[in-house]
């Protein structure tokens, strides 16, 4: 055991552009967003493990030696993590009762957990007795990466824990990052977590995750862009529920019903992907301007247009529009569409209680919406004293 006490955060994910096109081999725009999932790891000699997910009303706790039963005559090879471990998966089914298949939110996080688990410390001369704490910020089922920011807090945390990665906050440091190489053990690890949960996922999310900021998704490639700045954005949730898979499917059917239709939308929403990285790559290198923040605008209108297109706007989201443009702000779905949520872009001198009527707004209808921001930090390695009150307030109470 390296970290006796170890407290990370991850962010959530949105996409800036190019959904629905991206599965058509377009670039898409995934933005890590500044509501984060928060983990604390405890090493403790109870001989047992504890999880603690309050989000989700989910508290359980094992004994340390019924975990190291399930893993006698086991061998799990460190090496292979583009595949899961069949017989691994068997056995945690076998072990906590969870019926193949089973969607449930509470199963698949303990599942992803127990798995991450078992396989760091496989080689280990015994498992390690620990209390794991999570709380998010995210709301789960909303397209918002919740599931891969849990699975990158909790694989960074037991790689720390196991000594597989550094711990590399000083004593007097607040947040400290991993190295490059580092992050990347960490997000292939998260990636296991999240083939757990939904079985087949690109890895986009947990990317944005691991390494945050904004990255470039193309033909199943993923590019962090470098230096590019931090947008303030309102997040609005419809609570319109949706099927992805639903939606997905549909825009295929039309694609392949008016291709000559279809395509062109597909190959300009495609240069909206590019000319928006090419604009926060000059913003980058420079103070951002006013014409910068005109043509991001104009650039989301124009895209939330396409998804229209599409087929997989909603009235729900035209009221987001209809209600943000009253105000002089820009906004588009983000994700699959169909309700959902969306994204509202602010410029740094909009003024405070243009935002503040907004949101009230955007409560009067119904959502919830909260203020923050996109293209921050991914995971994070953090001291207690650097953690929001209310955070270690959870932390606190197990």
């Amino acid at each position: 055991m390296h970290a006796i006490d170890c407290i990370v955060s991850a962010p959530g994910k949105a996409i800036l552009h190019g959904e629905h096109a991206v599965v058509h081999g377009k670039v898409a725009l995934a933005v890590s967003l500044n509501l984060r999932t928060f983990l604390r790891l405890q090493a403790t000699s109870t001989s047992k493990v504890c999880i603690n997910l309050p989000n989700i009303n989910t508290f359980l706790s094992w004994d340390v030696s019924a975990l190291q039963h399930l893993l006698q005559d086991k061998t799990i090879d460190h090496g292979n993590l583009k595949e899961l471990d069949a017989d691994l998966v068997r056995r945690l089914r076998e072990f906590t009762g969870i019926e193949d298949g089973s969607t449930d939110t509470r199963s698949m996080a303990v599942s992803a957990f127990l798995y991450i688990y078992f396989s760091v410390f496989s080689k280990s001369k015994a498992l390690p007795s620990l209390t794991v704490t999570v709380w998010s910020e995210l709301p789960t089922g909303a397209g918002l990466g919740s599931s891969a920011a849990y699975c990158v807090c909790v694989a960074a945390a037991l790689l720390s824990t196991q000594g597989a990665v550094s711990c590399p906050l000083g004593p007097d440091g607040d947040t400290a990052r991993w190295s490059g190489e580092e992050l990347e053990m960490i997000n292939q690890w998260a990636f296991q977590g999240e083939r757990i949960i939904h079985g087949n996922p690109s890895g986009v999310d947990n990317a944005v995750s691991t390494w945050g900021s904004i990255l470039r998704y193309h033909a199943g490639k993923i590019t962090p862009l470098q230096r590019v700045p931090t947008l303030r954005i309102l997040l609005t949730n419809t609570q319109v529920p949706r099927s992805t898979k639903t939606l997905v499917a549909g825009v295929k059917d039309k694609i392949n019903k008016f291709p000559s239709v279809l395509n062109p939308v597909l190959e300009s929403v495609d240069a909206v992907s590019c000319m928006c990285e090419q604009t926060l790559m000059e913003m980058a290198k420079g103070s951002p301007t006013a014409e910068h923040y005109a043509t991001l605008e104009e650039l989301m209108d124009i895209n939330q247009h396409h998804l229209n297109v599409m087929g997989v706007g909603h009235p729900s989201l035209d009221t987001l529009c209809t209600v943000t443009l009253r105000r002089g702000l820009h906004s588009k779905l983000t994700g699959a569409g169909g309700g959902g949520c969306g994204i509202t872009l602010l410029r740094p001198d909009t003024d405070n209680a243009v935002v503040q009527s907004t949101i009230q707004d955007l409560k009067d209808t119904g959502y919830e919406c909260w203020e923050t921001n996109i293209g921050v930090p991914g995971i994070q390695l953090h001291s207690p004293h650097s953690i929001k009150e209310e955070v270690m307030n959870v932390f606190n109470s197990y």
